[in-house]
């Protein structure tokens, strides 16, 4: 779109010869049209290199500004010294050019190609996927994707334990299903150890000549299968991953030994109570914490010790930038990890690993909460909800609202096939303009903007559609600097009730300005199909 761009290079000139080089500009969009399509607080971050009031720094800038013709038809000073920048009707329409010669590429932006780790779901394997790990799918995906399209090379990774007290009371449930015995009062109760029970028994344990259950051969057993059931799952969700993490690697791989030495030649560990301790209160922590528990409490390490082997092993393996997707009951582990990583004087930043904590979700059917799965037998799972609702509308639904905001996921609506299932709206704008080809017996990409006069798209619903199309790549990118997939589906829901009510309003074939809307249509219908890529949901053609 002709237009922000022309206006930040002038403003860069402008203040660059009023003897400000290298300002940063800042353009955005005013809440109300009023104040016109675009805006900068630039004089006011001036005026005191200026030595001018706020005011006379915006008269100066404008004196100085030196615009391209035909982008601007209007520029005011507005409150205490905002300028304010009206487009021409040109410059606006030219974005449907830019849409459309994109294609599936609008919105993507190039970036600094470097390497960065998402890590999310790690779920242990020792039942299935619940709805909170849904959540985390969806976030950790929309994130990844969102890195993704702004240059950035991402790499998906799940961690998970293959051994340690849950994975044991998982083998001993088992072995207990075996035996046609009741698991322990804190084993795993769910039918789904009835079902690795009969697996297992229906194949010649390898690690028994004589056939019988020995723990080691179940509990491989019982991890392989359930690893494989929640990849079959996150199949189904459309989620993949680049890379699989097992913690116990920290420990064969001695790891886990070489951060504790690190640790202690870095001189911030100390002996106490025949513990081995890391003085975190030196970072600023409220109490220094246990490295290594005291022989009479089993002298193994914390679990917050191989949380910081495993981030210095991404470190090491060239993740500068690494993102962990959590829920919100990890955020004690926020501050020990960052800690543990500037203890070991690696020069680690101090914000290293970046965390994206989530709130928990309450499922709601008929108006009443869903506590169990019959599978499960204590909680609702991801399978439940896909079985119910279908991927579109779970991806969408998990991604539609602020990570750190609890959210209730109200099964009746993802399945209402009406305006008030967002999913829905967004997927039946997408189908709308693609129905307008279809009634018109033409591809929409036979649509070609050519000579065609954009300048009639003047009706202020369409200048309005111009404007979010063209600030679509914004979006892509605050929500990827801002690590905040939401506000993907909110942009959509708004293009989406524009493009509904422009439908409902204007004729398109037929009309003198035909040629002009067949081309706004095939624009909004591409953002649209971009936005839900984006995210991970089908734009259907007919719904």
């Amino acid at each position: 779109m002709k237009g922000p761009d022309e206006i930040r290079a002038a403003l860069v000139e402008a203040a660059r010869r009023l003897g400000a080089p290298g300002a940063e500009i800042v353009l955005e969009r005013p809440k109300d049209p009023a104040h016109g399509d675009l805006a900068t607080n630039l004089a006011l971050t001036l005026a005191r290199t200026l030595k001018s009031k706020p005011r006379d720094a915006a008269e100066r800038l404008l004196e100085s500004l030196q615009l391209p013709a035909g982008v601007v038809r209007k520029t005011e000073i507005a409150g205490p010294g905002f300028i304010n920048f009206f487009l021409a009707e040109e410059a606006l329409a030219s974005v449907i050019a830019l849409v459309i010669d994109a294609g599936a590429g609008y919105g993507r932006s190039a970036g600094p190609g470097n390497p960065v780790n998402v890590e999310f779901v790690s779920a242990n394997p020792t039942g299935p996927l619940h709805v909170g790990h849904g959540r985390q799918a969806a976030l950790g995906d929309g994130i990844a994707a969102l890195l993704e399209w702004t240059g950035w090379k991402v790499s998906r990774e799940f961690y998970y334990n293959d051994a340690g007290g849950q994975i044991e009371r998982l083998t001993q449930s088992v072995m207990a299903r075996l035996k046609g015995q009741e698991p322990s009062e804190d084993g795993y109760h769910g039918s789904y150890i009835q079902d690795v029970a009969e697996a297992y028994g229906s194949r010649r344990p390898s690690g028994s000549p004589l056939g019988l259950p020995t723990p080691e051969d179940v509990r491989r057993f019982a991890v392989d299968y359930l690893r494989k059931e929640q990849d079959q799952d996150l199949q189904a969700f459309g989620v993949k991953f680049d890379t699989y993490f097992l913690e116990s690697s920290l420990y064969s791989s001695h790891k886990v030994g070489e951060t504790l030495k690190t640790l202690e030649r870095a001189g911030h560990t100390y002996q106490q109570d025949g513990a081995l301790w890391l003085k975190t209160t030196d970072f600023g922590d409220d109490k220094d914490r246990v490295l290594v528990r005291s022989a009479e409490k089993g002298g193994e390490p914390t679990y917050f010790v191989p949380d910081v082997a495993y981030h210095v092993d991404k470190w090491t393996r060239g993740f500068h930038r690494a993102i962990n997707v959590q829920g919100a009951d990890h955020h004690s582990t926020v501050t020990r990890v960052r800690i543990g990583l500037q203890a070991l004087d690696m020069g680690i930043p101090q914000g290293y690993p970046e965390y994206v904590l989530h709130q928990m979700v309450t499922v709601m059917k008929g108006g009443e909460e869903l506590k169990v799965s019959k599978r499960a037998g204590s909680y609702v799972t991801l399978r439940d909800l896909l079985d119910e609702v279908g991927r579109d509308a779970v991806r969408y639904f998990f991604l539609m609202r602020k990570s750190d905001s609890h959210f209730v996921f109200d099964v009746d609506l993802a399945k209402r096939q009406t305006e008030e299932n967002p999913v829905y709206y967004v997927q039946m704008a997408h189908a709308r303009m693609s129905g307008i080809f279809r009634v018109a017996g033409r591809a929409p990409e036979s649509a070609t903007p050519g000579t065609v006069d954009l300048g009639v798209l003047t009706q202020p619903e369409e200048v309005e559609i111009l404007k979010d199309l063209a600030e679509f790549p914004a979006v892509v990118r605050g929500a990827a600097e801002a690590l905040e997939p939401h506000r993907i589906p909110g942009y959509l829901e708004k293009l989406a009730r524009e493009a509904h009510a422009w439908y409902h309003k204007f004729r398109v074939l037929g009309e003198p300005e035909e040629a002009a809307r067949l081309l706004l249509a095939r624009a909004i219908r591409q953002v649209l199909a971009n936005g839900l890529a984006l995210v991970g949901i089908s734009a259907p053609d007919r719904m």
